[in-house]
C-alpha cells in the first residue's frame, strides 16, 4: 500500500487540476452539489485499469439510478467481456449491431441504441467481437477519436453517457478517454486498492494533453466497503487524505444482492430497490448530478 502512495504522490498535481471544492449548504434537505456538478449534458468514462473493482457495476447502477431521478441516461458498454450489456437485461446474441460495428464499420450510433427494461436508460451494447477490435484498430484512420465522433451524433439525446471502459490502457480505453469530459475512478476498499492508479492518472494526462484537453478526473467512487474490517477504514482514509473532495461522500457497500443483480440482467434499483446497494447508488446520483435540473426538449 505505501509503494502505491508512493507513485501517487508524485501524480498529485495531475489530479488537482478542475479539483471542486463542494461546500455544504446551509439548508440540510437542500441538493449539495458534489464533486461531480456540472452543467448537463455530460459524458463520465467510468475507468480503472485494474481489473474487479466495480467499474461495470457503478456504469449499470450509478446509470439506473440517474435514470430514476428523470435524466436520460446512455450506457455504452465498451468491455469485450459485455458485462454492462448482459446487467442491462439485453442479449447479446440477439443484435444486429453493437459498438464493435461503431468502432469499425462506422454504423451510426443511434442505430445501436437499446433500450432497457428502466424508463429513461438505454445502452449501447458489446459483443465479443470487441475483442479484436484492440488490433483492428491499430491501422485505422482517426483510430483514437472513432468513439468521440459517433457520439457527437447523439450526445445531446442524453443527460448522461457513462462509458464502461474495459480493464487495460489500449485503444479501446483510448477512445473512452477521448470521447468522455471527466473520468470517474472506481476503487475498491481492499489490499492493493491504489495499485496501479498512478499510472492510470498517467494516461489521463497524456490524453488530456494530446487528444482531449476538456478531460480531467472528477471524481472517485470508494466500492465494495465493507464496514466490519478495519482495511476497509485505512483504504477509504487513504483515498480520501490523497484526493480529498474528488472522492464522493457515498460509499458503495459489498452486499450479496449487489453482486447477484447482474445474473438477473437488472440494475439493482430494479432487483431490489431497498438493499443497501440500491440505497447507495441512489445517494451517489443525487451526489453526482448535484441537483442538475433536467433538461427541457
Amino acid at each position: 500500500m505505501a509503494e502505491a502512495a508512493s507513485v501517487l504522490t508524485t501524480s498529485e498535481s495531475s489530479v488537482e487540476d478542475g479539483l471542486a471544492t463542494a461546500e455544504a449548504a446551509d439548508d440540510p434537505l437542500a441538493p449539495r452539489p458534489g464533486p461531480l456538478t456540472r452543467p448537463l449534458p455530460r459524458i463520465l468514462a467510468i475507468a480503472n485499469q485494474k481489473g474487479g473493482v466495480g467499474k461495470t457495476t457503478t456504469a449499470v447502477n450509478l446509470g439506473a439510478a440517474l435514470a430514476e431521478l428523470g435524466y436520460r441516461v446512455l450506457v455504452v458498454d465498451l468491455d469485450p467481456q459485455g458485462n454492462a450489456t448482459t446487467g442491462l437485461g439485453i442479449n447479446p446474441r440477439t443484435l444486429e449491431a453493437s459498438i464493435y460495428d461503431v468502432l469499425m464499420h462506422d454504423t451510426p450510433l443511434e442505430d445501436c441504441i437499446e433500450p432497457t427494461s428502466l424508463r429513461n436508460l438505454f445502452a449501447v451494447p458489446a459483443t465479443i467481437d470487441l475483442a479484436g477490435a484492440e488490433i483492428e484498430l491499430v491501422p485505422a484512420f482517426s483510430r483514437e477519436l472513432k468513439l468521440r465522433r459517433a457520439l457527437e451524433t447523439v450526445a445531446e439525446d442524453f443527460d448522461y453517457t457513462l462509458i464502461d471502459c474495459p480493464p487495460s490502457l489500449g485503444l479501446i480505453t483510448v477512445n473512452g478517454l477521448a470521447a468522455a469530459t471527466e473520468v470517474v475512478v472506481p476503487i475498491q476498499c481492499e489490499y492493493y486498492a491504489l495499485e496501479g492508479l498512478g499510472q492510470l492518472l498517467r494516461n489521463v494526462s497524456l490524453v488530456q494533453g494530446n487528444l482531449n484537453p476538456k478531460l480531467e478526473v472528477s471524481a472517485i467512487i470508494l466500492t465494495m466497503f465493507d464496514a466490519r474490517t478495519k482495511l476497509a477504514e485505512q483504504v477509504a482514509s487513504e483515498v480520501r487524505a490523497h484526493f480529498g473532495e474528488k472522492v464522493c461522500r457515498n460509499i458503495v457497500p459489498r452486499t450479496v444482492r449487489l453482486s447477484e443483480a447482474p445474473s438477473f440482467g437488472q440494475p439493482i434499483v430494479v432487483f431490489d430497490p431497498t438493499s443497501r446497494g440500491a440505497i447507495a447508488y441512489r445517494e451517489l446520483a443525487k451526489e453526482v448530478s448535484g441537483g442538475a435540473p433536467q433538461r427541457v426538449g
